[in-house]
């Protein structure tokens, strides 16, 4: 029997954004869940509380409503609340799963001070736009909400050791994983977790920071090989 698999958007997005490789995976008769996170149900939800403690609540509830442990896939900037969800449950994670992402310590970006950072443009992303479409561009900027600022400028603490066992798939996309790897002792916040698990392994898949649009079948069928 395959793992549940619960799929986490990026910053700026919703479950939406999951919905390509949601469609593959279900016919392929898989139990998927997408999720969207606090403050991110639409441009017009008040973020100035919403907090990165609430964002990490929402990812541990939903693997704790699995019937058995789960695939749990994070995308981008949640690798923060994806990894600390993991200190809390993580007997009920089978696989942990990075998508251009990596498990984050500290705060991304203590400096800053304001209730929310919207989606900023291209020039000034400076992210992996390879294989997304002008309809993809269009599309996430029409449907992008705001970060409440919480996420960039607070951490989470870590007080459980069971999730350095959890084994956890890196899938690297707009960087090879021989990069990623090179960059660990960099002091990066968004890597800091990376170096302290047990059981890490790494796959390439060369396309954009974005490869559920981009690559959409080919994320799917390593999400359902992390599934079992």
């Amino acid at each position: 029997m395959t793992k549940p698999i619960i799929l986490v958007p990026g910053f700026w997005l919703g479950a939406w954004a999951w919905d390509d490789v949601a469609a593959i995976l279900r016919d392929d008769g898989h139990d998927v869940t997408a999720l969207t996170l606090p403050g991110l149900e639409s441009a017009d939800v008040d973020r100035s509380k919403v907090t990165l403690s609430d964002h990490v609540e929402a990812i541990a509830d939903a693997v704790r409503a699995a019937d058995q442990p789960v695939v749990l896939a994070v995308h981008s900037g949640t690798g923060f609340s994806g990894y600390a969800a993991t200190d809390l449950v993580p007997e009920r994670i089978a696989t942990m799963v990075y998508v251009d992402s990596a498990p984050g310590k500290g705060a991304l970006e203590p400096g800053f001070d304001g209730v929310e950072r919207p989606l900023p443009s291209w020039e000034e992303l400076d992210e992996n736009l390879d294989g997304l479409t002008e309809e993809h561009l269009e599309t996430f900027r029409r449907r992008s909400v705001p970060i409440p600022g919480a996420l960039l400028r607070e951490s989470a603490e870590f007080t459980n050791d069971r999730r350095l066992d959890v084994r956890t798939v890196m899938i690297c996309t707009g960087m090879p994983s021989a990069q990623l790897r090179a960059h660990l002792t960099e002091g990066w916040a968004w890597l800091a977790g990376l170096s302290e698990l047990h059981d890490v392994t790494y796959e390439d898949l060369p396309t954009s920071h974005w490869p559920m649009w981009s690559r959409p079948r080919d994320l799917a069928t390593l999400l359902a090989e992390a599934a079992g």
